[in-house]
C-alpha cells in the first residue's frame, strides 16, 4: 500500500505521509501519470477529490457516501464494557443456554491468547485495505447479486477501549471518517458535515471482524446458544445477543423507530474462535404516512465471514475476511433489495500504542445529533 506522497513542489523536501494508506491498485487508477497520480492523493488528503469511478452502482455521490458508511463504518447496537473482571463471571445461577454461551466465550478467549493477554492490551491500531463491490436496488424477492467494476480503498483504525476509536476510510476517492471520545459516537465524510448518533456511545462493528478479542468476548458474555451451524466447512456454535427494548428507544428518532437489532456470533467447535459475525436490523419508517396507514420498514442484513487467523504480540487476530451488507426495503408497493460486498486485508497491527492520547479521539466541532 502507498504510504508516502512525494513533495513536487521541493525536489529536496521531505515526503508526506498518508493519513490512510491506499492499494497500489487505486493508486495506479488515479492518473495517467506519476504526477497526476500524487495530485489526485494530495487533493484527496485535504478531502477535495474529483476522483470518482462506478460508485457501487449508486447514481449520486451522497448515495456512494451513504453505502460506504453502511458497509464500512456502522456501530454495533450495544455498549460493550471494559472490565477486566467480566472476562472471568461465574457459570452459577445461569440457564444452560446462558452457561453454555459463557463456556463457548471461555474458548475463545483461550483460543485468541488468553485472558493475562487480553487483560494487558490497552490499545491498538490497524492499518487495511478494501475491495467492494455493489447491485443497483432490485425489484422483488429474487437473489441480488453485485456486479460492475470493484472501488478500492483502505482504511486506518485507532482503538484505546470499546467507547474510544476512530476510523478513517478512504475508497476511490471518498473519505469517511468516524469515531467515539467515550460520550459520542459520530460520523462525516468529504460531502457530507459533522453527524452525531442518537443513543449512548457504541463500539464500531469492524472491531468485532477478529480485531478485538477482548471486547467480542465481553459483547457475547450474555448471549444464549441457540443452536450450530456451519462456516466455511467448520461447525459452529451460535450465540445470539438481542438488544434491549430501551436501548432500541434511545437510537430511534422522530421518523424511524427501531423494531429490533440482533447479533449473532458463529465460534468454531474445533478452534474456538469466532467464524462469522452477523446482525440484522429492523426499522420502520414513521413519516411520510403511507394511504391506509401502511407502514414502510428498512431491514438490514450484515454478514461478515472472518479468515487467516495470526498471532500478533501473543494475540491471535483475524487478518482477512468478506462482509456482505444487503438491504431491503418492503411495505406497501415497496420490495426493493440492495447488497454491498466488501473483501478487506489487514496490513498492519500493533498494540499498545504509546502517546495515543484523548485527543485522538476528540470529534468534530458543532456536534448535532443524527441517527
Amino acid at each position: 500500500m502507498r504510504k508516502l506522497c512525494p513533495n513536487f513542489d521541493n525536489e529536496d523536501g521531505l515526503e508526506t505521509v498518508l493519513e490512510v494508506p491506499v492499494p497500489e491498485e487505486m493508486f495506479q487508477c488515479m492518473g495517467s501519470s506519476a504526477s497526476n497520480r500524487w495530485q489526485s492523493l494530495r487533493s484527496l488528503m485535504n478531502a477535495e477529490s474529483d476522483y470518482k469511478s462506478s460508485h457501487l452502482s449508486s447514481t449520486t455521490s451522497n448515495e456512494f457516501i451513504a453505502l460506504l458508511k453502511l458497509v464500512g463504518s456502522p456501530l454495533i447496537p450495544v455498549q460493550v464494557q471494559s472490565d477486566q473482571t467480566l472476562l472471568t463471571r461465574p457459570l452459577r445461577d445461569c440457564s444452560i443456554e446462558d452457561s453454555t454461551a459463557k463456556y463457548i466465550v471461555q474458548q475463545y478467549v483461550a483460543a485468541t491468547g488468553g485472558l493475562a493477554a487480553l487483560n494487558a492490551l490497552e490499545s491498538m491500531y490497524a492499518v487495511g485495505q478494501v475491495r467492494m463491490l455493489g447491485s443497483e436496488m432490485q425489484l422483488g424477492d429474487d437473489s441480488v447479486h453485485t456486479r460492475g467494476k470493484a472501488e478500492l480503498g483502505g482504511f486506518v483504525l485507532w482503538q484505546k477501549n470499546p467507547d474510544l476509536w476512530f476510523l478513517e476510510l478512504v475508497v476511490s476517492g471518498f473519505k469517511v471518517s468516524a469515531g467515539c471520545d467515550g460520550k459520542l459516537a459520530w460520523n462525516q465524510s468529504s460531502s457530507h458535515p459533522f453527524n452525531a448518533n442518537r443513543g449512548p456511545p457504541r463500539p464500531l462493528r469492524r472491531l468485532f471482524q477478529g480485531l478485538d478479542p477482548r471486547s467480542t468476548a465481553n459483547l457475547f458474555l450474555d448471549a444464549v446458544c441457540v443452536g450450530d451451524k456451519t462456516i466455511n466447512n467448520e461447525e459452529c456454535f451460535m450465540l445470539k445477543v438481542e438488544t434491549a427494548l430501551h436501548i432500541l428507544h434511545a437510537q430511534s428518532s422522530p421518523n424511524t423507530e427501531i423494531i429490533r437489532h440482533t447479533i449473532w456470533g458463529y465460534f468454531s467447535q474445533r478452534t474456538g474462535l469466532l467464524m462469522k459475525f452477523e446482525d440484522n436490523k429492523l426499522v420502520r419508517m414513521m413519516k411520510p404516512p403511507l394511504k391506509g396507514n401502511v407502514s414502510v420498514f428498512w431491514e438490514t442484513n450484515i454478514e461478515s465471514v472472518i479468515e487467516e487467523y495470526r498471532y500478533v504480540d501473543g494475540i491471535n487476530i483475524a487478518h482477512a475476511g468478506t462482509t456482505v451488507a444487503t438491504l431491503h426495503r418492503y411495505g406497501g408497493s415497496h420490495n426493493h433489495k440492495r447488497k454491498i460486498e466488501e473483501t478487506w486485508q489487514i496490513e498492519e497491527i500493533g498494540f499498545n500504542i504509546p502517546g495515543l492520547s484523548m485527543d485522538c479521539f476528540l470529534p468534530p466541532s458543532d456536534p448535532q445529533e443524527g441517527t
